[in-house]
């Protein structure tokens, strides 16, 4: 059983959610507005949050980063805008998912689920700590710490970082990252990799180059 927390200003949204959910043996929390979901993180811990955009108050993307700066849950995106802007933002925000209204409630419980999973695998115990000059990747603690000073990374950042070392001197094919990353069928383009490739490169500095763009096809960590 998963703690979730659904926060949309539409009753009927949440209580689809709600009956959906329950269905498949969560528990619910109930938020009206970004503001009220703000405070119910500082006071409770969840496995998932499904957030509106939308919102009265605090919009979804601004109380994204307020969540963000507390607690690292995943967090599936809700809207009725589809435009590209919007799910990128959202991404390089550090959500795991973004959904479209209307929206299937099955489809939307299968997108619960594999969050769900993925984030339960990223939790299995690990002895990984890999240095590579002056820049250590400590994979269990999540930390990231260049030439001794700890770089601060999105959640999606990491999980790029740590997937490339991983598989240190493999290329990666754009749509491979896309699938075992974000771990399902992605709507939108290889811009989102790229994107998150550009931020990654730029908190590391001067090891930036670790990380080679194989032309035509993605990425490897070389080092």
């Amino acid at each position: 059983m998963a703690k979730i927390l659904v926060a949309d200003d539409e009753q009927k949204i949440r209580e689809v959610i709600r009956e959906y959910s329950e269905f498949n043996g969560h528990e619910i929390t109930e938020a009206a507005d970004g503001m009220t979901a703000v405070g119910l993180c500082k006071l409770n811990d969840y496995d998932l949050i499904i957030m509106d955009i939308m919102m009265p108050k605090l919009d979804g993307f601004s109380a994204c980063k307020e969540i963000k700066k507390i607690k690292d849950i995943p967090i599936i995106m809700l809207s009725a805008r589809s435009e590209e802007y919007d799910k990128l933002f959202g991404f390089e925000l550090g959500i795991d998912d973004y959904v479209v209204k209307p929206f299937s409630p099955k489809e939307l419980m299968a997108r619960v689920n594999a969050v769900l999973s993925r984030n339960t695998a990223s939790e299995k115990p690990t002895e990984k700590v890999m240095k590579f000059g002056g820049l250590e990747i400590n994979i269990p603690a999540r930390t990231v710490t260049v030439d001794g000073k700890k770089v601060d990374l999105t959640p999606k950042e990491y999980d790029l970082l740590f997937y490339l070392v991983e598989n240190k001197n493999i290329a990666l094919s754009r749509d491979k990252l896309l699938s075992d990353i974000w771990g399902y069928d992605f709507f939108g383009d290889d811009r989102t990799i790229d994107t998150h490739i550009k931020n990654l490169r730029n908190n590391l500095g001067e090891y930036r180059d670790y990380i080679v763009t194989l032309r035509g096809v993605g990425y490897k960590f070389e080092a």
